[in-house]
């Protein structure tokens, strides 16, 4: 197998990105969810991340700076997703390399907690837990169970706390 390559995105990759989404989610909801993060002020083009296998873009994973506060005070963490494989491609690790790259990378930025809203039982596999047992919420309509979140630096969730994610997540959903 060939290897795979996990890299920041360029602006050469966004209509491959594009397709990425398009055909993992059968539509382009996520596509134009990842294009207004892309004009948002939260949007950090190093914090967007694509794999590559045999030179073309089969994976894409982005993280977004979200507020969690508390009593007044907020702390930036990251939201991760969309995180999407081609289907042709999926249940080859690619979707797990764009993860923990994503981890590495949220690690080397110095971001104290990683907050997605996904299948729990995948995200489990790389060290999140139930954000509810954290006592971390956040203002998307989704079930409770699919907040996971992975704390980075010890003690960053202490407390809990709410997370808020931009507009275009709320248009999503």
């Amino acid at each position: 197998m060939q290897p795979i390559t996990v890299r920041p995105e360029t602006p050469e990759d966004i209509r491959a990105i594009d397709v990425v989404h398009i055909s993992a989610f059968g539509g382009e909801a996520e596509a134009r969810l990842v294009s207004a993060l892309r004009d948002s002020a939260s949007y950090n083009r190093e914090l967007s991340l694509v794999a590559e296998l045999g030179g073309r873009i089969v994976g894409h994973i982005l993280l977004t700076r979200v507020p969690l506060r508390k009593h007044g005070e907020e702390k930036n963490v990251l939201a991760l997703g969309p995180m999407s494989v081609v289907p042709s491609q999926s249940h080859r690790g690619i979707g797990s390399e764009l993860i923990q790259a994503a981890i590495k990378l949220a690690k080397d930025k110095g971001y104290g907690a990683i907050v997605v809203l996904g299948h729990p039982e995948y995200y489990k596999r790389f060290g999140f837990s139930s954000a509810k047992n954290l006592q971390v919420s956040c203002n998307l309509p989704a079930p409770e169970d699919a907040l996971t979140i992975m704390e980075i630096v010890a003690g960053n969730l202490a407390g809990g706390g709410h997370v808020e994610y931009p507009e275009p997540f709320t248009a999503l959903y």
